[in-house]
């Protein structure tokens, strides 16, 4: 069985823009400086507590960005990002290019630091199936641990197995470290701290069955 495992949040599904323009409803102008704030705390956030619900993750990485950054925050609006993930844009490049890759014979599988409600709401908006998804809440463990690519090796025992992401440090690097396939999907323009780690890098997903 040929499997490609992909992360859902930034390489599927506009994690920046989603973040960002959820900032601006509760503190408006301060989206961006926001966005940039919650993604040094969200990695911090969860390997103090892998076993905490993304939704709470989410919570305490967005009350440590407002408090770095001098905005309020009002204690129901820590839920914020959590209620506007299902609404988070899908890129437009997923369903030609998942598709095609479906069409060349791959099984499509999920490993995403979400919860199961939530990337159950955000699957009914992707427009190719998946026949896999492991979340955090399944392996109480957030990439770039391992569990979830150990659950899933255990779970489907693939043959062939190439990893699909965008964040080099959640996924890129436990991939390489597991000696996976991998591709990186730099949607930002990134520079990697060890250019060996990205075996493959694409600004997008256009032309993934290629690099398959």
């Amino acid at each position: 069985m040929r499997w490609v495992t992909f992360d859902c949040f930034g390489t599927l599904v506009d994690w920046r823009h989603g973040i960002r323009t959820s900032a601006e409803l509760i503190a408006p102008g301060h989206g961006e400086r926001l966005l940039e704030a919650y993604g040094r705390h969200e990695l911090d956030v969860q390997a103090e507590s892998p076993a905490m619900r993304y939704r709470e993750v989410m919570a305490e990485a967005l009350r440590r960005a407002c408090a770095q950054e001098k905005v309020p925050l009002n204690a129901d609006d820590a839920a914020l990002l959590g209620d506007t993930l299902p609404y988070w844009p899908v890129f437009p490049d997923v369903g030609t290019e998942l598709s095609a890759v479906r069409e060349a014979g791959w099984n499509l599988a999920l490993l995403t630091n979400c919860d199961r409600d939530l990337i159950a709401q955000t699957r009914r908006r992707l427009p190719v199936p998946f026949d896999a998804v492991v979340t955090s809440e399944d392996v109480a463990a957030y990439k770039p641990s391992h569990a979830h690519f150990t659950a899933f090796e255990r779970a489907y025992r693939p043959e062939r197995w190439v990893h699909v992401a965008q964040s080099y440090v959640h996924d890129l690097v436990p991939a390489h470290q597991l000696g996976l396939h991998r591709v990186w999907i730099n949607r930002n323009g990134e520079r990697p701290a060890d250019p060996a780690i990205p075996q493959e890098t694409q600004p997008d997903l256009r032309g993934l069955v290629r690099a398959l």
